[in-house]
């Protein structure tokens, strides 16, 4: 892989600031964001009068704990346009999230916003390795899923030619990265996988394709799962960060010199970690659920967000700004399975240490009598497809879940191609318990 790390004199002179210049940008700017919420929002009018604060209590940073959180219901409850803090005609771009589980959070964005999204989004890239004048691949989905277009839009602003691919149709998907050459790549995890299967399926070394650089996100994944990625294209895989109710992706990005966490992007978002259970912030280094407050939003500020994503805050290297530790999980998808907490990423970490096992699974829950039980359907490698390699494949696979993870799983090793295949977000946790 050749170096592609950026030059200092290329970079935003914030990224490199001090921590003192850092904390008074954005105190100033968190003043002016609650500010701007509350005498905008009757949510966070109403919001902030109940839990007794007003924006003029913000002496330090520190005084945010005081501030109320913001939820996803929250936003939800205010459908659809009820969090806006500018009138709608100011409203250039509205996205959506799928709404799967009830209505969907709706997010908009004023001129000055998606400049602003496509400035860190760029800057994003920048760290990625990606510079200006490179083709661009985005296999991120276009629409509603602010994906496709917060990339595009940001690899335009750093001045790069885009490929707007969206994802789907695989086949077509290495026809166009064999002909227009693009040397980054910006997808999902799960679903890059699909596009290594159908370089090898198309008989392609993808040692010898032309990308350098993979910038993942929407969904969480491993090193190991780097590793793998990087030594089969001979590239560069980068973690990306973001959310629709933040802003989308661009909040935070891995440098490609380092690939020690995520910088989180502090001039426009500012981070805290607290205990999921009590809410109360915990301190740099220390694991817990992350929330985002706005600095610059104008459509759409938010203040103290949980995430649901846990995480830990570490000191910045690459850049002055803190880093996020890679996301090991949510909040709201971890499986307690007979008192053990487990997370889809560990399943994935011990499925990796298998030879005769592919990346592609799914987590399925059930009841046996009256105890959960998890079965783990997952592909054999092409050349451990008989009865007798899938059976010790099974076998060693679980070995590693109960010595590592320290519970039982049922194990389903399926033929090549078993595990259905995911073009956006990895669908990785089905859960077929009876509802009580």
């Amino acid at each position: 892989m050749r170096d592609l790390t950026p030059r200092q004199q290329d970079l935003d002179p914030i990224e490199i600031a001090s921590r003192d210049e850092i904390a008074a940008l954005q105190l100033d700017r968190m003043r002016w964001s609650l500010r701007h919420a509350y005498d905008n929002v009757p949510f966070y009018k109403a919001s902030f009068d109940k839990a007794g604060v007003h924006p003029d209590d913000l002496k330090t940073l520190a005084d945010l704990a005081r501030f109320p959180f913001t939820t996803k219901s929250d936003l939800r409850n205010n459908y659809p346009f009820g969090m806006f803090a500018v009138p709608r005609d100011r409203v250039v771009r509205i996205h959506a999230s799928s709404g799967t589980t009830g209505k969907p959070t709706v997010v908009g964005y004023t001129a000055r916003d998606i400049d602003t999204w496509a400035d860190v989004v760029a800057r994003s890239m920048r760290a990625s390795g990606t510079r200006p004048g490179d083709i661009v691949h985005v296999a991120y989905g276009y629409g509603l899923f602010t994906g496709g277009l917060g990339a595009h839009y940001g690899a335009e602003k750093l001045g790069c030619t885009v490929v707007p691919v969206s994802g789907g149709m695989t086949e077509r998907q290495i026809t166009l990265i064999e002909d227009f050459r693009p040397t980054t790549i910006m997808v999902t995890p799960s679903y890059m996988l699909a596009i290594l299967d159908e370089y090898r399926k198309a008989g392609f070394d993808p040692t010898a394709s032309p990308l350098e650089v993979g910038i993942f996100g929407a969904e969480p994944w491993t090193n190991a799962m780097r590793s793998e990625v990087e030594a089969a294209f001979d590239m560069h895989a980068v973690d990306i960060y973001g959310l629709s109710e933040v802003m989308g992706p661009g909040v935070a990005n891995e440098c490609v010199e380092t690939k020690d966490g995520l910088h989180v992007w502090e001039d426009h978002f500012y981070p805290e970690v607290i205990d999921p259970v009590t809410g109360v912030p915990v301190a740099d280094g220390e694991q817990g659920e992350l929330v985002f407050t706005t600095l610059t939003k104008e459509a759409l500020p938010i203040i103290r967000y949980r995430t649901r994503d846990l995480t830990r805050l570490l000191p910045g290297t690459a850049r002055s700004m803190r880093r996020m530790e890679k996301i090991t999980g949510r909040s709201d998808d971890m499986i307690i399975l007979r008192g053990v907490n487990v997370f889809p990423t560990q399943i994935e970490e011990q499925i990796l240490k298998v030879q005769g096992l592919t990346p592609h699974f799914q987590i399925e829950l059930t009841k046996d009598g009256r105890m959960d039980r998890m079965t783990v359907h997952v592909e054999a490698a092409p050349n451990a497809a008989s009865g007798e390699a899938k059976a010790a494949s099974a076998r060693e696979f679980a070995h590693h879940v109960k010595s590592v993870i320290g519970v039982s799983v049922g194990v389903d090793v399926t033929d090549p191609g078993g595990v259905a295949r995911s073009q956006g977000k990895a669908v990785r946790v089905v859960d077929n318990r009876p509802k009580e």
